[in-house]
């Protein structure tokens, strides 16, 4: 009998993955990974993707105060961080924490789906 793993909302996986939007996200996952062989491969073709989609810059809130997302970057460590500036300062933030805009950048369904492929 096929187990019924649950997600933190109580809902099933296979009830999750019906919704619309859910399935709209495994579907960029599976865009992104579709040729890659390993993990590292995988995070690349997130990569890729969102250096082809997400609009830059644009301009979020971090921690109360706004800030303009210049660029993405690979990191050594396996992810992906935003380059934010606020005037002369600068900082990487991973794209896992990133606080979005409302409405956000064209190409921010990206971010998402790297959300919930790195999330599991």
């Amino acid at each position: 009998m096929p187990s019924k793993e649950r997600t933190r909302r109580g809902r099933s996986k296979a009830a999750a993955r019906s919704h619309p939007e859910s399935r709209r996200l495994d579907d960029l996952i599976q865009e992104a990974t579709v040729d890659a062989n390993d993990e590292e491969e995988q995070l690349m073709g997130f990569y890729n993707m969102l250096e082809e989609n997400l609009e830059l810059p644009f301009r979020t809130r971090v921690l109360g105060e706004e800030v303009s997302v210049e660029s993405i970057q690979e990191t050594d460590a396996g992810g992906i961080v935003a380059s934010c500036r606020r005037g002369p300062h600068r900082q990487a933030i991973s794209l896992l924490e990133l606080p979005l805009p409302d409405p956000p950048p064209r190409g921010a369904e990206w971010i998402e789906a790297y959300r919930r492929w790195a999330r599991g």
